[in-house]
């Protein structure tokens, strides 16, 4: 089954195929414009704070989570989704002309064990603003899975919304999958200066103004399919994000205000439940044996996650005493550009030095910064998201692509070169 039409975030046009897989295979994206395979799995999901970019060897495909909410939410496993261009064409904002089209040509029954986990213990991830438990479902009395969400927005049209789902083939459909992507039209200009939304209109987009949901001269949009259609929305992303896991959750999930990075974080901790997968987080101590930095200069505090030789995510929290802010704009204060890029290096040198014997001897010089942009201001209060991917890497030189986030939007981006050396 094949969709076209235009990325939401990039704005070009875009072209999708979903075909049939063989049993055990997973569901895979496919960029058929760079001949890249992309496994549907937390490692290879990152920069998911506008949708969920699924990304490999420097090649990246947008705005996933509603066909994979589609196949998830109709029972398929195993699906190769080949993508010709940067992002999954938009269609109306929902996923219900995916789930039609697959009603429509039907699913067919594979051989073999189809892999699944069961919780066995809670599971709590917070991210920014989102909370998250995962139930098992001996807890929660349900079987397969089952997930709430409840969302709160300033704007009098959305306010706090709740809703509710079993995630089986007829109540998706049904209920879930019409539901629309949506957005405040404040939002306008941030989205523009961050270079998304740029394939945004009101045929694929619930655009709330002062008034409500906008209409064009044809009257798209226009009206709610549901009253609650934006927590609606939220669990169709939802729903897609947690494919990622790669098998059926037998859960009950309740989420407090979800969003893209979140739900990635989520599906990232069940996989690794799944598959007994080691996380390897640090803490501020590790962090400083790692790093020879040291106040004021030690601008990482916590590592998140890393996946050696792969990818790394860590926090920076900003407070009103760093010692920088008394003198950059002290009656407006802002952080400093360039120490933002200097927390992604120390994230990317953490990334770096895994697996270096003797890393107390070696030191990491960065070679070159290219492609560096401040989309907005980081201030007291703020807690930096670092994220660093390495796209190549040879022998003790790795280049790397380098995100920092504040709740879930990028403040700056680069790439990075670093290059390993003994002390």
């Amino acid at each position: 089954m094949t969709h076209s039409g235009r990325g939401l975030h990039t704005g070009e046009p875009a072209l999708a195929t979903v075909r049939p897989a063989a049993p055990g295979a997973g569901i895979r994206f496919r960029r058929t414009d760079a001949e890249v395979d992309i496994p549907a799995l937390p490692r290879y999901a990152g920069e998911s704070g506008w949708g969920t970019v699924l990304s490999r060897d420097g090649v990246k495909i947008r705005t996933v989570e509603h066909v994979l909410a589609a196949l998830h939410g109709a029972g398929i496993d195993n699906a190769l989704v080949e993508v010709t261009g940067p992002e999954v064409p938009a269609l109306d904002g929902s996923a219900f002309q995916w789930i039609s089209q697959i009603n429509r040509v039907g699913v067919r029954e594979e051989p073999g064990a189809v892999p699944s986990v069961a919780l066995g213990r809670t599971v709590q991830v917070a991210s920014g603003d989102s909370r998250y438990w995962a139930l098992p479902v001996s807890l929660s009395g349900q079987k397969g899975l089952r997930l709430t969400a409840s969302i709160d927005f300033s704007h009098p049209h959305i306010g706090k919304q709740f809703a509710c789902t079993e995630v089986t083939p007829g109540e998706f459909a049904r209920e879930i999958a019409p539901a629309r992507t949506f957005g405040l039209l404040e939002w306008r200009e941030e989205l523009a200066a961050s270079g998304l939304g740029l394939g945004v209109d009101l045929g694929n987009t619930v655009v709330f103004g002062p008034d409500g949901p906008l209409t064009d001269e044809r009257g798209a949009a226009g009206g709610l399919r549901f009253s609650n259609e934006p927590v609606r929305h939220k669990l169709l992303d939802l729903v897609g994000d947690l494919a990622l896991v790669g098998a059926r959750l037998q859960a009950h999930i309740v989420a407090d205000k979800p969003g893209h990075r979140g739900n990635v974080e989520l599906a990232r901790r069940l996989r690794r439940a799944m598959t007994g997968e080691p996380e390897m987080a640090m803490d501020i101590g590790q962090v400083m044996r790692a790093l020879p930095h040291r106040y004021p200069m030690l601008l990482v505090d916590r590592v998140l996650g890393m996946e050696a030789g792969k990818r790394i995510a860590a926090l920076k929290n900003v407070t009103i005493n760093e010692p920088f802010f008394g003198g950059h704009f002290p009656d407006h204060p802002i952080m400093p550009g360039v120490l933002i890029i200097e927390a992604l290096a120390q994230c990317c040198g953490l990334l770096l030095m895994e697996g270096i014997d003797k890393p107390e001897d070696h030191v990491v010089y960065f070679v070159s910064v290219d492609g560096v942009k401040f989309r907005r201001p980081v201030v007291p209060g703020d807690q930096l998201y670092l994220e660093a991917e390495l796209i190549q890497g040879r022998g003790t030189r790795g280049k790397l692509r380098a995100v920092a986030t504040v709740e879930g939007r990028v403040v700056a981006e680069a790439t990075i070169v670093g290059q390993i050396r003994k002390k």
